[in-house]
């Protein structure tokens, strides 16, 4: 264990081939705990994919958390949801700026190259028994995308909101947040969420 890490990692996943832990911390530090213990951020498909594995009662579906995915907000453009999230490699930055109240805005480059893998979100909420027609739940979840569907309705939700905030004059990201069931596992970035300073919970995988 790196014994530098303040923050305390929890493992509460072990399965045949996988293993998985949340941090409660600010982003930037709740990434470097769990990279300096060898996981990845996790992917909205891989946390998926283990709340379907762990039960809709398990802490996984209970509890939301960020993912490695961001959402980007665009002027003239839209919003979109990105597997090429610029916080993940300006942590410390887009934390600093939360801090201080301020958006994580993007340079013009930093912009285009997320938008490279993304897709358009719309804000509508998303029927969980057309998940495998829905554009963005494909994106978001690929090939389990009708199976985390499937699960969903049979927890009772029969529709998966999506949340952002408004664009601005300006290119911003926000890192995506993975409702929990009690918020009808919703996707998205709360419409006033500049809350990476304040401290939720990151997850990680590590096979």
């Amino acid at each position: 264990m790196n014994t530098q890490t303040k923050h305390k990692v929890r493992v509460d996943i072990r399965i045949t081939g996988i293993e998985s832990a949340v941090v409660y911390a600010p982003f930037n530090e709740a990434l470097e705990a769990l990279t300096g213990e060898g996981y990845d951020v996790i992917s909205l498909a891989q946390n998926a994919q283990l709340r379907i594995q762990q039960g809709k009662d398990s802490y996984i579906s209970r509890n939301g958390n960020w993912t490695r995915e961001g959402v980007l907000y665009v002027p003239q453009k839209g919003i979109f949801l990105t597997k090429n999230s610029p916080i993940m490699v300006n942590a410390k930055q887009a934390t600093a700026c939360h801090r201080k109240g301020k958006e994580f805005y993007l340079n013009d480059e930093q912009a285009e190259q997320a938008l490279q893998d993304s897709v358009k979100l719309s804000g509508e909420s998303i029927p969980t028994n057309r998940f495998s027609e829905n554009e963005i739940t494909n994106y978001a979840f690929g090939e389990i995308a009708e199976k985390y569907g499937n699960f969903l309705r049979e927890a009772g939700i029969k529709e998966m909101p999506v949340w952002f905030a408004n664009t601005q004059n300006k290119p911003f990201a926000r890192q995506m947040v993975f409702g929990d069931l009690d918020r009808s596992s919703g996707l998205g970035s709360y419409g006033t969420g500049l809350d990476l300073h304040l401290g939720y919970r990151l997850r990680g995988v590590k096979f």
